[in-house]
């Protein structure tokens, strides 16, 4: 059991420099690592595909109110990134993460008081909305917290494959809760949703206060803002391409249901699945052909899962679109993300992470009251059209980035 406190008032860790990880133990301590992120996020993916309908069906209120349901957890994120970084580059990333996995318990605890208060439907959604910004501000603090750990663990050389890996265990987890919420959900009630989340992010906490301690990077800290502004045009790219998975995650259930097909929590299995395929087959690809040119294949490849998300007739032509959004939007972030954190020198790398990931939670917590007043206008394909959209503008702005890069590069 690890020394170090969890109270706000713990300054940053000194610690001494861990050894060098050797080639063969970096995967190694990249999973040890991304394992706390897969914690967070099958929490989050185990209510999923269940409480859009819960706030839809069960509550009685509005397709844009489940979809604020879904994006209050995203905004809570957006605001709380600034702060993230900031604990990263102060603190260590392992309270960080600590800090992080006890606000989603919280979340947890919230969610199943919402079960247990759905006599009184407002209530009910008060409570749920109050455990998905926990859930957000936890999210926050070790989605990014786990990243900065992983690479004071194996080297900032490995920085895309740690990266990379946590996107794995981040849609791995998500593959897996989705239908595994449906299960519980039908089997024992909504309320047991809460309590699996907050039992999963206590384990989570114990086991990072037994991890090691990695030491805060010395050095001038930038100014937030000014993080931000170098990253601004990366994360445009990124929050266009997220659109996409926001409309996915947000609205495939309640689009199953208005076309009166079975399995919705599949095309989120299918979607997240391609995307670890995708991961695990083209692991090296950034490296190989550079962030660039990699994001603008990727854009292309998810605007057309997204076209076919649209055009669907069939639940198999819908569940193949999504798993080509999917794939395609894998490597999107650690694409641009490894360019942008290059941008700032390595004692700000934290901050310039969570400000990247920024522009993920913006889009996130648009997407929801947004494609959610499309649907209610337009119908649910054409949330996916909008999404497709998106995607392609991301295209277009990523080969302006590559040959601004390519215009700088010395001759």
């Amino acid at each position: 059991m690890s020394d170090d406190s969890c109270s706000p008032s713990s300054g940053p860790v000194q610690a001494r420099p861990l050894t060098p990880a050797k080639p063969v133990k970096v995967t190694q301590q990249i999973l040890a690592t991304a394992f706390f992120t897969f914690l967070v996020y099958l929490a989050i993916g185990i209510p999923m595909a269940v409480l859009p309908g819960y706030i839809h069906l069960d509550l009685g209120y509005s397709a844009v109110v489940a979809g604020l349901g879904i994006s209050v957890q995203y905004f809570a994120t957006f605001v709380s990134r600034a702060n993230a970084g900031r604990m990263i580059d102060t603190i260590g990333p392992k309270q960080t993460v600590m800090r992080g996995m006890l606000l989603c318990a919280g979340s947890g605890g919230l969610l199943l008081l919402a079960a247990l208060a759905q006599p009184l439907p407002f209530l009910s959604l008060v409570l749920l909305f109050c455990s998905r910004a926990l859930l957000g501000l936890g999210e926050s603090l070790v989605g990014t917290g786990a990243i900065m750990w992983g690479v004071g663990r194996v080297g900032s050389e490995n920085t895309a494959k740690m990266i990379s890996w946590n996107g794995i265990a981040t849609y791995a987890a998500l593959a897996i809760g989705a239908p595994l919420g449906v299960v519980l959900d039908h089997a024992l009630g909504f309320a047991v949703i809460g309590l699996a989340g907050m039992l999963l992010t206590l384990v989570g906490y114990a086991l990072a206060r037994g991890g090691p301690v990695t030491p805060v990077i010395p050095g001038e800290k930038l100014p937030f803002k000014l993080v931000l502004r170098r990253v601004f045009a990366y994360g445009m790219g990124l929050a266009f391409g997220t659109i996409g998975f926001g409309s996915i995650a947000t609205f495939i259930t309640l689009y199953y249901a208005d076309q009166h097909w079975g399995g919705a929590a599949f095309a989120l299995t299918a979607f997240s699945s391609a995307f670890v395929g995708s991961r695990l087959l083209f692991a090296n690809a950034i490296n190989r052909f550079g962030g660039y040119r990699v994001a603008i294949v990727c854009f292309i490849t998810e605007a057309v899962g997204l076209l076919l998300l649209w055009v669907a007739s069939a639940p198999e032509v819908a569940l193949l679109g999504a798993a080509l959004a999917g794939f395609g939007f894998a490597l999107v972030f650690p694409s641009l993300g490894v360019e942008a954190v290059n941008l700032v020198p390595a004692s700000n790398r934290g901050a310039a992470l969570a400000a990247y990931s920024v522009f993920l939670d913006l889009a996130l917590g648009v997407t929801g009251p947004l494609a959610g007043a499309i649907a209610g206008q337009l119908g649910y394909p054409q949330v996916f059209l909008f999404a497709a959209i998106a995607s392609i503008g991301a295209v277009a702005l990523s080969l302006s980035l590559y040959r601004s890069a390519q215009q700088r590069a010395p001759q």
